[in-house]
């Protein structure tokens, strides 16, 4: 079969998931629900896990490392689908746009972070698609669907390309597989995204705060060596 149509950064830009769906009724015959989506996407709902942990981060200031060779996000971003079509076919992937035109530095004597000018020319917008894309509804809806592969860089020929010491908030979309021969001009309406405010995060090269550090030390599985001097496994 064909490969599925692969979204552009281009068509998921824009102001997050457009008007409301509606409760279904009045479904056009193309399958479209009321507030323009395809109804394959228009009931998706996304619940993020480990929502208490991002929490934490959130209220002391989530910082993430990007590196040439590619940082794996802690807290991982983890969601919980369901409302989608178990026998659809469904793309799932990120993508990361800044919180502002700013860029900002740390202020060690009150810790805090300052607006240090203009932001740096963005990098070129890029998604990262779930490994497991395209799969039937049913098969995300059974278990957690885990961006643990998804690794920050400022690195230009890698996969999600962050500038230090800019603010971003992480997107994630459901992309329904429109099997139409045309369905590059319903693309607007195949897809559902989501945003979550406690993801938010400053790139960094390395942490700021050392209260983030000692969260992140605390609590990463991939930390466990720096805690109480424990040797490494």
């Amino acid at each position: 079969p064909p490969p599925p149509p692969r979204p552009s950064a281009a068509f998921l830009g824009g102001s997050g998931e457009g008007p409301p769906c509606g409760a279904g009724l009045g479904w056009a015959s193309e399958g479209l629900g009321a507030g323009g989506k395809n109804r394959r996407v228009c009931h998706a709902a996304a619940r993020l896990e480990m929502g208490s942990l991002w929490e934490e981060f959130n209220r002391l200031g989530t910082e993430m490392i990007v590196t040439k060779a590619g940082r794996r996000m802690f807290p991982t971003f983890q969601v919980k689908l369901s409302g989608l079509d178990p026998l659809a076919d469904y793309v799932l992937l990120m993508d990361f746009v800044p919180l502002d035109d700013k860029r900002y530095r740390y202020a060690f004597h009150s810790s805090s972070w300052l607006a240090a000018g203009r932001a740096d020319p963005a990098a070129p917008g890029r998604v990262h698609f779930h490994p497991d894309s395209p799969a039937k509804g049913a098969q995300w809806m059974r278990q957690i669907v885990s961006f643990d592969k998804l690794k920050l860089t400022n690195n230009l020929l890698d996969d999600i390309i962050l500038n230090s010491m800019h603010r971003y908030q992480p997107r994630f979309h459901v992309v329904f597989v429109d099997p139409r021969r045309d369905s590059e001009r319903f693309a607007h309406q195949n897809f559902k995204s989501f945003s979550f405010p406690e993801t938010q995060f400053m790139a960094v090269t390395a942490y700021q705060n050392h209260q983030t550090a000692e969260l992140k030390i605390a609590t990463t599985p991939f930390a466990k060596g720096f805690r109480d001097g424990e040797p490494e496994p």
